[in-house]
């Protein structure tokens, strides 16, 4: 691993991603295994001026022996100081925004109980939905970014050795991430400008709808929220402060109408949830409903994704990502839904993002829904994009536009 881009990435992380401002607090999720990455982000933050810096260190072997071994009840038992160790920040004087550093073993809950993997998800979810809304609505700046750990390696270059492994990744995490080039700041900024040209083009059509075609039976039409407007590269937070929520990004996305979502779609890359992976699967919509499922491997497992709430079994989310895009040339399945929901068109079952339509920030789940806007206590994307996939818009004035063809973008 090279010190120096592994100081950029961190550097780059706090001040471009994160972005954080003077006197707030900077809260980093951290993997044990990350420590060095976690504190070279936390000497960044203070040198940009950060009152301070909580680090809460995660060990997800530890996780894995909890969930074997532990009572269901205990584990769905969140206790309040949980939730209001984030709100204490966040309502503090400065406030606060959030790292997250993603580090995960794509199967580290393999072999256990799914049912009970999902109903103590959901729960954590619930118990901490009162910061979730933090983020989905950008009252605070957030930034999730990945480092590689043995197990993530040698899973993404099997045969190799761990120290090997994890080498390469590293490489390819920097190069994806526009590191490698010596000026990651320069890049991003010319990368959120391409991209942010796209989603202008997008929310000046004022579409309707969008279709989705690739040779492998995808057919999905998409109707588009009430008020929807695309996003893309970068976010504003309450506080004006831009950032940027995924490190990597190549996405420009919005609110699908949770009510009007028809066809069948087909996914393109394996699905890692819960800890464990869902491959090959095929989606059929009525309605905005899911009405049939199946999956290559762990077709029970995506049942219970489906089955977490009502909300579950509609999306909340269209992205557009170029087959172009560095994630996808690399040639590499990452097995993190970071990195490869940034190779592909994906869609995101569960709750819609309050900031894609016009307000959002400021309504109630109540007029959200009633602009279209999907509710749930998941959010996950699953990719569907191809090299082939073509995807046309229909204008409120009645036009087609194409505005993606053999995988590209075509405005």
């Amino acid at each position: 691993m090279n010190k120096e881009l592994l100081k950029k990435y961190a550097e780059f992380t706090v001040q471009v991603g994160v972005n954080v401002q003077k006197g707030q607090t900077l809260i980093i999720r951290c993997p044990i295994e990350g420590a060095e990455f976690g504190r070279a982000c936390m000497e960044a933050a203070l040198k940009a001026g950060a009152r301070d810096v909580v680090m809460r260190y995660e060990d997800e072997k530890a996780a894995r022996i909890r969930m074997e071994l532990g009572e269901e009840e205990a584990l769905c038992d969140v206790k309040p100081y949980e939730l209001r160790s984030y709100l204490d920040y966040a309502e503090s004087e400065g406030g606060c925004c959030m790292l997250a550093i993603h580090a995960s073993d794509p199967e580290i809950y393999k072999g256990l109980d799914s049912g009970k993997l999902n109903r103590v998800s959901l729960a954590k979810r619930a118990a901490m939905k009162e910061w979730q809304e933090y983020t989905m609505k950008d009252r605070v700046q957030w930034c999730v970014v990945a480092i590689p750990t043995p197990a993530w390696a040698v899973t993404v270059f099997p045969g190799e050795s761990e120290e090997e492994a994890q080498e390469k990744l590293w490489k390819a995490i920097f190069d994806v991430c526009r590191v490698s080039g010596g000026d990651p700041v320069k890049e991003w900024k010319a990368h959120v400008a391409k991209t942010s040209a796209c989603r202008d083009k997008l929310n000046a059509m004022e579409l309707e709808s969008i279709r989705l075609q690739s040779a492998n039976g995808t057919d999905l039409t998409v109707g588009l929220a009430e008020g929807h407007t695309w996003e893309g590269a970068c976010s504003k937070a309450e506080n004006g402060a831009v950032f940027i929520a995924n490190v990597p990004t190549e996405e420009v996305f919005t609110a699908p109408h949770r009510e009007r979502v028809n066809g069948v779609v087909k996914g393109t890359k394996p699905y890692v949830y819960n800890g464990q992976l869902i491959e090959g699967f095929s989606v059929t919509f009525k309605d905005g409903v899911v009405v049939e499922h199946s999956a290559e491997k762990n077709a029970e497992l995506l049942g219970q994704l489906l089955d977490s709430d009502e909300g579950a079994r509609r999306i909340g989310e269209i992205a557009l990502v170029p087959a172009s895009s560095p994630i996808n040339r690399s040639g590499l399945l990452f097995y993190n839904t970071l990195f490869d929901e940034n190779a592909a068109c994906h869609i995101a079952f569960g709750a819609g993002y309050p900031t894609t339509v016009k307000g959002g920030a400021a309504m109630t789940t109540e007029e959200l829904l009633a602009c279209g806007v999907n509710d749930s206590a998941i959010h996950e994307d699953v990719m569907v994009g191809s090299e082939d996939m073509t995807i046309t818009g229909l204008t409120k004035a009645g036009e087609t536009v194409v505005i993606f063809k053999d995988g590209e973008w075509a405005i």
